[in-house]
Formats: structure tokens, sequence, C-alpha cells
């Protein structure tokens, strides 16, 4: 009897594995490369709406949902991408050791899932900032 109460004291202790290790949140580094200084928002359900300014490092609450990437800054075009989320492997081993409860804790954390750790996203310059001519700098004078 002592045996079967230690296990599933063992068992009920492991419960959210990913949870316990992992953590719920995640450390996500955002770049606009050639555009640094660009205001990033970053949008879905499981973080609700985060702004960060480029380069920077936002912490994002894990979840099932795909974070979407809006980057803005004058004189440039918009940037758009994608966080998509993905299983952390350690769900695997929680499936195992933790069983259904585990499994259950970590879904319902977000625990179980992942981002990338950096989304780089393009900006081109829209041309409606571009330096004056020659030819115009010498009519001004």
């Amino acid at each position: 009897m002592l045996k079967y109460l230690m296990t599933c004291a063992a068992l009920i202790g492991l419960a959210g594995c990913a949870t316990m290790t992992r953590g719920t949140t995640q450390a996500v580094a955002i770049n606009t490369p050639g555009a640094p200084g660009a205001t990033c928002t970053l949008t879905s359900p499981s973080v609700g709406r985060q702004m960060v300014t480029t380069p920077g490092v936002v912490t994002l609450a894990k979840g099932a949902s795909a974070v979407s990437v809006r980057c803005s800054k004058e004189c440039y075009s918009e940037g758009n991408g994608m966080l998509a989320s993905s299983m952390d492997g350690m769900t695997a081993g929680n499936i195992v050791v933790g069983g259904v409860v585990g499994l259950g804790v970590d879904a319902a954390t977000g625990a179980m899932n992942q981002y990338a750790p950096q989304a780089d996203i393009l900006m081109m310059p829209d041309g409606s900032c571009s330096a004056p001519s020659v030819a115009q700098k010498r009519r001004s004078r």
C-alpha cells in the first residue's frame, strides 16, 4: 500500500512537467533587419496585444495559436510576419511520466507549446523619405 501511495504522489508531483521545467512564458527576439527602431505589434489569443521596438525582446505567454507580427516605421513599407506555435518536445515525456493529468496541465497552461526564439521581419524603404537630389540642393541655394 505504501508503494502505491508513493507512486501516486510521484506521478502527481510530475504532472505538468513542461509547465514546471519550461514555464508558461517564452522570450522571443524581434528584429527588422535594415530598419532598426520599428514598432512591432504582436497579437494572438494567448498573448493578447504586445508592442516592442526593434531590435527587442518580448516575453510571450505560450499558447497554441500563432502570433501575428506587424511592424511599422516612417519611410518603410509595413512588415508582417507570423510566429508559429509548435509542440514542445517535453510533451512526449510528459505523456509517459505525467500521463493524462500532466498533459492536461501543460495544455491548459500553454507550456506544451513553443515559438521560434527569433523573428526577422523584413521592411523595405518606401521612397517617401528619399534624400533630396543634388539638383534639388542646388536649386534651393
